[in-house]
C-alpha cells in the first residue's frame, strides 16, 4: 500500500517557514510557482519574502 501525501495549504507552508525561520530551495520554488493567489495568500508570501530579504530566514537545502 502506498502512503499518500496530503497537500499542505499555503498557510501551513508559510507557518512552517516562519516558525522554523528556515526556507528550503524546494519551498522557494513552490512559492514562486504559485499563481492566481488571493489577496490573503499574497500577503502571506510577501511576509516570507520580506523576512528573507531582511535576513530573518535561513535558506537551507
Amino acid at each position: 500500500m502506498e502512503a499518500q501525501v496530503l497537500p499542505l495549504s499555503l498557510q501551513d507552508v508559510v507557518n512552517r517557514i516562519l516558525t522554523s525561520r528556515r526556507i528550503t530551495r524546494m519551498d522557494q520554488r513552490l512559492l514562486i510557482s504559485l499563481a492566481n493567489l488571493s489577496r490573503d495568500e499574497q500577503t502571506l508570501l510577501n511576509e516570507v519574502f520580506d523576512r528573507l530579504r531582511k535576513g530573518l530566514l535561513k535558506v537551507v537545502d
